[in-house]
């Protein structure tokens, strides 16, 4: 488990985050977290392998930021300690690294493929075994020195990991190899064959690498949400000083009480309040909502929101790290960063299976020394030898990767984007799933449902007028009732007033039309009929934004607009529920209307009214209670609740910031595709654990082999040779074991 994150109580102590370099594995995570925390004037630091973010709790008078980086390069690793810069220092390191990687995959596959055509059917052509170490000499000493680095490192440190296994396997069949090719008279002169095993060594780090590869590219393609989200603030405003002056400011420079002017289209800055002028502003980045919000003297203004077509001022009241954008930022920096780091199942085993094979390859050895048997160093060698050989972690390597891969293209086959093997091993274990209302439920965009004209025979007219009159309206509403209204045609309308709150007045053809509220058409003596009353009432219980229409003092019409329902989510919903999942809707709205559309899509358990904090804290609060919990949402405003859960699932047409920090992207926005996911999980699940089992039931049936358990019974002893193939047919099977999830239905 991570480390908590304190509380600073003490004035004089100063709590500091840096992105770490060069870690590989949880173990790294381990060795930088010690190597902080022995550091003097620390008082508690952790370290994140997820995030490769550290945080330490120091006391300034004793030590800083250049004397931790110190500590931390003594022992292999770098942390960054320049704030301006330190994420293009960490994304400059990233791409250097994934280069690397490029060219040691590409060069280590290109070298071995010969070595094994050589291995495989030509080991009796002139200078085979000179070729061999000629083609096996770079990818050993210099493609793969990292494994031989990483190795040494882990050793000092006394952890062990696949790199270890993979240094010490390709090492030694590389030395063995290159010792019987230089000196074959040694084995000649003892009526033994001097046999090479390059293809080993070189192949085991073309594999290895691969796989290092493809965990790069998932890395790389991870989380850039923080980055997005500090993109919703704009660089510059425009400061209205006392005297009517404009000055355009960097928004770093914005201070408390600024007056701020927001012009068409432009995202607001900072928090605040207006203080003259009126507009309509997006705030589905903190709602979700898709309903552009009414923003007058005295309402409350967020920062990274959009204004749309008006334009008003406002007063700061919150800037910089005070702002709710900037909330948010935090609150996803830390939901990400809170998680377990990932250690990958086999670097786990390996901890353990590692000094086993070690001890094993030893004993070996001095039982072999020890026997009294004809040329014993010479079997004793042989045996270590084969004993390492054998136990390969070529197997145990593509276990996980194989399966994950085979997993992954599935998913995208059925339109389910998988960031990683962590997001695969958690979803079957998935018991509640939280969803968010607008985008992921419903459509996301208020359409026209309903519409009712009491006089037939002036249908086509009032159409015209209605459409007229929303077609010059700056309500976010009226784009829904003139696309409605196809291609009804526009008629010239004049004295347009536009009233607050409540809609709008216009004069066609010498009569005065009205289109808004209830509270409009009572100011107007506009008087309904009972039938009109209660097809107002039934739409309102429907969760529907009722828009009336009237001429002069009548009602003419009546409008219904809605956040419609998809398609299939009943059936989805349904479908969780069976599988003893527990399915809840979060959203922003107000209750009546959640009521509404969770009753619509079978679900019993809703909330209303809820902010983006709130989303991330009813996550935590399942997570206490012991739940795995799962949350799909497609805003902004679902970011924080979407880097809390367990595992985040994001809508394909949502914003990319959602994309960024969930785990699974469902490219064509259908819930049913949820139950899908989680069933491919169960199944490559199976897959790797599978894979795993064969590869130590190789390993547990192989190395004693390998050891000589079988030469006091039947005199047997195993050829390094066809260690080397036994090692390549388990690394077969478990691929193809892979590959039967292809055929696998989800």
């Amino acid at each position: 488990m991570p480390a908590k994150i304190p509380t600073v109580n003490a004035p004089n102590l100063v709590r500091k985050e840096f992105p770490v370099l060069d870690m590989t594995c949880a173990a790294c995570a381990v060795s930088v977290e010690s190597t902080l925390l022995s550091a003097p004037g620390v008082q508690e630091a952790g370290v994140n392998f997820a995030n490769q973010y550290a945080w330490t709790l120091y006391d300034p008078a004793v030590t800083d930021e250049t004397r931790l980086r110190e500590a931390v390069r003594a022992i292999g690793y770098d942390i960054v300690i320049s704030e301006g810069d330190s994420q293009d220092i960490v994304e400059a390191a990233a791409r250097k690294k994934y280069r690397a990687l490029v060219k040691q995959t590409i060069w280590s596959s290109v070298l071995s493929v010969p070595v094994v055509v050589i291995a495989m059917f030509f080991m009796d052509m002139p200078y085979a075994s000179w070729i061999m170490l000629l083609l096996t000499t770079p990818v050993v000493a210099y493609l793969g020195r990292h494994f031989f680095i990483n190795a040494w490192k882990r050793a000092r440190h006394g952890t062990a990991n696949m790199d270890i296994l993979v240094a010490l396997s390709t090492g030694i069949a590389y030395l063995f190899s290159a010792f019987n090719t230089l000196y074959p008279a040694f084995w000649h002169n003892r009526g033994l064959h001097a046999h090479v095993y390059f293809e080993a060594a070189s192949v085991i780090i073309a594999f290895i690498s691969l796989g290092k590869l493809l965990e790069e590219r998932a890395k790389a393609s991870t989380s850039s949400a923080i980055k997005n989200l500090m993109g919703l603030q704009p660089k510059t405003v425009t400061v209205v000083h006392e005297n009517g002056h404009r000055q355009e400011i960097p928004v770093a420079a914005l201070q408390v009480n600024d007056r701020v002017l927001v012009k068409p289209g432009n995202r607001i800055a900072v928090d605040g309040t207006v203080v003259s002028g009126e507009s309509y502003v997006d705030e589905s980045m903190i709602s979700g909502e898709p309903v552009a919000v009414l923003k007058t003297p005295g309402t409350k203004v967020f920062g990274g929101t959009i204004n749309q077509k008006g334009s008003f001022e406002f007063r700061a009241e919150k800037v910089g790290a005070d702002t709710l954008l900037a909330g948010i930022i935090r609150m996803v920096q830390q939901a990400q960063g809170s998680k377990a780091p990932v250690q990958k199942l086999v670097d786990r085993i390996a901890g353990i299976f590692v000094p086993i094979v070690i001890g094993i390859a030893l004993l070996t050895w001095v039982v072999w020394m020890f026997s009294g048997a004809d040329n014993a160093i010479t079997y004793a060698l042989l045996n270590a030898v084969t004993v390492l050989v054998i136990a390969c972690p070529c197997a145990l390597g593509l276990a996980t990767p194989t399966a994950i891969m085979v997993g992954i293209g599935k998913g995208a086959e059925n339109h389910i984007l998988i960031r990683d093997a962590e997001s695969l091993e958690i979803a079957h274990k998935v018991d509640t799933i939280l969803l968010d209302k607008t985008g992921t439920i419903t459509y996301g965009k208020p359409e026209v449902v309903a519409r009712k004209i009491w006089d037939r025979s002036r249908t086509a007219y009032l159409e015209s007028v209605l459409k007229s009159i929303e077609a010059s309206s700056e309500h976010p509403l009226a784009e829904a009732v003139v696309a409605s209204l196809g291609t009804a045609p526009l008629l010239p309308v004049t004295a347009l007033q536009s009233i607050t709150g409540k809609g709008i007045t216009a004069v066609a053809d010498q009569k005065k039309y009205l289109l808004g509220n209830p509270a409009l058409m009572q100011e107007n003596a506009v008087v309904l009929t009972a039938e009109q009353h209660a097809l107002v009432d039934e739409w309102q219980a429907a969760a529907r934004t009722v828009v009336l229409f009237a001429e002069e003092t009548a009602l003419v019409g009546i409008i219904a607009i809605a956040d419609k329902i998809k398609q299939g989510v009943h059936e989805a919903v349904a479908s969780l529920q069976r599988a003893s999942i527990e399915v809840y809707m979060l959203t922003g709205d107000n209750r009546h209307t959640a009521a509404a559309i969770a009753k619509e899509a079978g679900i019993v358990n809703y909330k209303a009214e809820v902010l983006p904090a709130g989303k991330s804290d009813f996550v935590q609060m399942l997570q206490r209670q012991g739940r795995i919990v799962a949350m799909v949402g497609d805003g902004i405003n679902d970011s924080q609740a979407l880097a809390q859960a367990d595992l985040s699932i994001a809508m394909g047409k949502g914003s990319d910031i959602a994309m960024d920090v969930a785990k699974m992207t469902l490219i064509t926005s259908d819930i049913g595709s949820i139950p899908k996911a989680l069933k491919l999980s169960r199944k490559t699940v199976a897959a790797i654990r599978q894979n795993l089992f064969w590869a130590f039931i190789y390993n547990l049936v192989g190395i004693p082999v390998a050891a000589g358990l079988l030469y006091p019974v039947n005199g047997f002893l195993l050829n390094p040779m066809i260690a080397g193939a036994a090692m390549a047919l388990s690394s077969v099977s478990v691929v193809m074991n892979s590959l039967r999830l292809k055929m696998a239905r989800i």
